[in-house]
C-alpha cells in the first residue's frame, strides 16, 4: 500500500510528512529550493532513515552490538538489519505514526509502544510539526508507560542537503570519541566545530552544546535551535548530506552507564519513573541568500 503524504505549507515553506513511514519527513523546501534531502517521490522511500528527517525515541544513536544493559538485566535487542551490528535510532522510525491532528500548518502524531524484542520498555510518544513562514517548529515527547523506572532519550536526525560552499558552525564543551565500531570510548575537551562540509570527515557526538547550529552555503541560511544540550554531527566526502542531530544524550550512554562510574545525568541519559514524560523541542530556521 502506498504510503500517504501530508503536506504542511506556509508561504515559501513546504513540508512533507510519511506519518506511516516512522513519522518521518521526505522533504523541506523554501521557495522550492530543498532545506533537507529528499527523494525525487516521497512514495518510493522504503526506510525512514533514507528520508529528510525523522525522530529519535526512546534513545538516539547506537546501542553497543544490540544488547541493552539495564539495572542488572540483559536485554537483546533488534538489529535493524544489513551490515549495522548494532541497535540504532530507536524504534519510532521503524514505526507507523498515527495522525491525531492536522491543518495546513500543524501536524499532530502519536506512536504507542509495548515491550518487544526491539524494545523491553512500554512507552507512548507524540511528535509535533508546524510551520511559519520561515521555520519549521517540531516537538517529541515519551511518557513511560512500563510499572518501572526506564531509560529513555530524544531526538531528531535531519539530513541538511550539502551544497558546494556548505559550512557549518556551533559550540560546545566536549566530544566523544569514537572506536572502529562506531562507539563512543572517551570524552575530550572541544569547542565546537566551525568548518567547510566539502572535506568534513565526522561521526561524533558533541556535550555542552549550547542548542544552536548553523549552515550556510551560497543559496540558504539555516539555523538549528533545540532545548536538547548534546549535538550528533554525521557527513563524509561520500555523502551529499549533513547530519545535524540534536539529541538528549551521548551514543550508548544507556550501556556507558552500566560499565562506568558516570552517573545518568553524565551522559545526559534520563531514567523516568513510572508514568514520568520527557520532551524536546528543534526548530529549523530558514532564510534565502536572495
Amino acid at each position: 500500500m502506498t504510503a500517504a503524504v501530508i503536506e504542511l505549507a506556509c508561504e515559501g515553506l513546504r513540508c512533507e510528512v510519511l506519518p506511516a513511514l516512522g513519522g518521518c519527513i521526505a522533504g523541506l523546501w523554501l521557495d522550492g529550493v530543498p532545506v533537507l534531502r529528499a527523494a525525487a517521490d516521497p512514495r518510493a522511500l522504503r526506510s525512514a532513515r533514507q528520508a529528510g528527517c525523522y525522530p529519535l525515541v526512546p534513545f538516539s544513536n547506537r546501542i553497543g552490538h544490540a544488547t541493552l544493559q539495564w539495572q542488572g538485566t540483559s536485554h537483546p535487542l533488534v538489529r535493524p538489519g544489513g551490515d549495522e551490528p548494532h541497535a540504532i535510532h530507536g524504534v519510532g522510525w521503524q514505526r507507523p505514526w498515527a495522525v491525531l491532528e492536522q491543518d495546513a500548518r500543524t501536524l499532530m502524531l502519536s506512536y504507542e509502544h509495548q515491550p518487544d524484542a526491539a524494545w523491553p520498555f512500554a512507552f507512548d510518544t507524540s511528535q509535533t510539526l508546524r510551520v511559519s513562514a520561515h521555520e519549521l517548529a517540531l516537538t517529541l515527547s515519551l511518557t513511560n508507560q512500563s510499572p518501572q523506572p526506564a531509560p529513555a532519550g530524544l531526538g531528531w536526525h535531519p539530513s541538511f542537503v550539502k551544497r558546494a560552499g556548505s559550512r557549518i558552525a556551533f559550540e560546545a564543551t566536549g566530544r566523544w570519541e569514537m572506536n572502529a565500531e562506531k562507539l563512543p570510548t572517551h570524552r575530550l575537551p572541544a569547542q565546537g566545530l566551525d568548518a567547510d562540509c566539502a572535506g568534513l570527515e565526522i561521526d561524533h557526538c558533541f556535550d555542552g552544546w549550547h542548542g544552536s547550529a548553523h549552515l550556510r552555503d551560497p543559496l540558504l541560511r539555516t539555523r538549528i535551535d533545540s532545548s536538547l544540550s548534546h549535538l550528533v554531527v554525521f557527513t563524509g566526502e561520500a555523502h551529499d548530506f549533513v547530519a545535524i542531530e540534536p539529541v538528549s544524550h551521548v551514543n550508548n550512554a544507556v550501556n556507558l552507564l552500566a560499565a562506568s562510574a558516570m552517573r545518568a545525568g553524565d551522559l545526559g541519559l534520563r531514567v523516568l519513573a513510572p508514568g514520568e514524560s520527557m520532551t524536546a523541542q528543534m526548530n529549523i530556521q530558514v532564510e534565502g541568500k536572495n
